[in-house]
């Protein structure tokens, strides 16, 4: 579709019972002929009744559908579309799905005031001062990884976000005493603000019912000072995640190996990180959880681990940017590459925390797999686990391939026994890290040989 040559204008209609739009969006619905469309939702269409146009009007459809339909809209003579949008298109709306479709050069952007900027206008916010998450679409619990003290976040809703769920959230998350204003039908005559504090959902009958909002809302949440459940740097506590043995225990990298393993993978926007040998999600989570717009893929085959995993990523709210494979690396490596669209094609950095005796295989596969400045990160315990790895390390000194560095984690931890401070030792954890060499890097390093020579 992004070869279409037909022109499609998106019009921001602001935030009014009736739409007010400038000269430029008129003029551009008074250029519409019979043959033209006008795309948008029942209320959308009824906003801009008093703009008189020719073209047909034309309800949205599912966005899976939508593609299909300018294809048929193109052949039966269509030479413009219409799409009426949110205040602002771009910003949390359809115009980035357009963007994604069309050629920015066959699109026209018309934006209004949004949703967003009137709430923040009707309590005296400034924009630059809060955080806008949209729960639109999205599961509830994606929520939770933005619910730490002392925030304003402005919340775009839908059916599964009304406030009373939001002030579930908020009180799970131990923050009952945080203030949630509904701000409901703005630009609309029965528009209503109202403020609650988050407790009072939970307290009674007075809010039982969601239908005491208007379905057109907005939530502007504020934090309140009391500690959340979530937490706001980085070394999440052990004993916050479920796992196979309770208690912080069982099949999950420790929060102090993890700290380490989270600095060395450095792992940037953009970046789609393999998380091998997941086991309950400590290191995939927490990757996840401080790096929203990367995507986390984390590969794990025993089923007790992978329902703490799954646990683990609904209960820090990463479902966004973290999907869960099933399955035994190596062989599963073969369908998730098959599946690139779903699992953003190959990764640029890995981590291997379990191999389950495949550690050769797995090491020489992700190795060819990696770009250029790519990444691989191995955690060993045992010795015939080091001894692998050092055997790889070995190979990658004769291809001159890759930067190597690693580093021994050993850590005790205060401890009572019999009312008696004491530490009590972990086993300690071989951290290797191999960044892969660029062909610029492989060239220097090649003249720094020959002049030592």
């Amino acid at each position: 579709m992004k070869h279409t040559q037909m022109p499609i204008h998106v019009i921001g209609l602001g935030v009014n019972q009736v739409a007010h739009l400038d000269e430029a969006a008129q003029a551009v619905l008074t250029s519409l002929s019979a043959h033209d469309v006008v795309l948008g939702t029942p209320r959308q269409h009824e906003t801009i009744a008093h703009y008189a146009h020719l073209a047909r009007r034309e309800d949205l459809p599912k966005l899976s559908m939508l593609k299909e339909a300018f294809i048929n809209w193109q052949s039966e003579g269509a030479k413009k579309v219409v799409v009426l949008a949110s205040g602002d298109p771009l910003y949390y709306g359809i115009g980035a799905w357009l963007m994604r479709t069309f050629s920015f050069e066959n699109l026209k952007f018309h934006p209004n005031v949004s949703s967003i900027q009137m709430a923040c206008h009707r309590l005296g916010l400034s924009l630059q001062d809060v955080q806008v998450v949209s729960l639109h679409g999205r599961p509830l619990a994606s929520l939770r990884r933005h619910l730490q003290s002392n925030k304003t976040l402005v919340l775009l809703t839908d059916q599964y976000s009304q406030p009373k769920h939001i002030a579930e959230e908020c009180v799970q998350a131990g923050l009952d005493q945080s203030e949630i204003t509904v701000c409901e039908a703005l630009g609309y005559p029965q528009e209503k603000v109202s403020a609650f504090i988050a407790e009072s959902f939970t307290d009674g009958d007075e809010f039982e019912t969601e239908l005491e909002f208007d379905p057109l809302n907005v939530v502007v949440l504020k934090t309140s000072q009391q500690a959340s459940f979530y937490p706001s740097s980085v070394g999440i506590p052990d004993t916050a995640f479920v796992t196979d043995k309770g208690d912080g225990k069982g099949m999950i990298t420790k929060r102090e190996v993890r700290l380490a393993i989270l600095s060395y993978m450095d792992i940037q926007q953009g970046d789609t990180v393999w998380d091998i040998g997941a086991g309950c999600g400590g290191v995939s989570v927490e990757m996840a959880y401080w790096h929203p717009r990367s995507q986390i893929i984390a590969i794990e085959h025993h089923p007790d681990r992978l329902a703490c995993l799954t646990a683990n990523q609904e209960g820090f709210g990463v479902m966004q940017n973290l999907s869960i494979v099933a399955g035994r690396a190596p062989e599963v490596l073969v369908d998730l590459l098959a599946d690139s669209k779903k699992y953003n094609g190959k990764p640029n950095k890995v981590f291997i925390g379990g191999s389950d005796g495949e550690l050769n295989a797995l090491m020489t596969q992700v190795w060819e797999l990696l770009p250029a400045g790519g990444s691989l990160m191995v955690s060993a315990v045992t010795e015939e686990t080091k001894c692998q790895v050092m055997q790889f390390a070995q190979q990658r000194d004769e291809a001159q391939d890759a930067d190597e560095q690693s580093l021994q984690v050993s850590i005790a931890k205060g401890e009572r026994l019999a009312g008696q401070r004491l530490f009590r030792p972990s086993l300690p954890v071989t951290l290797y890290h191999f960044r892969k060499y660029t062909a610029s890097t492989s060239a220097i390093n090649t003249n720094h040989k020959e002049n030592a020579q």
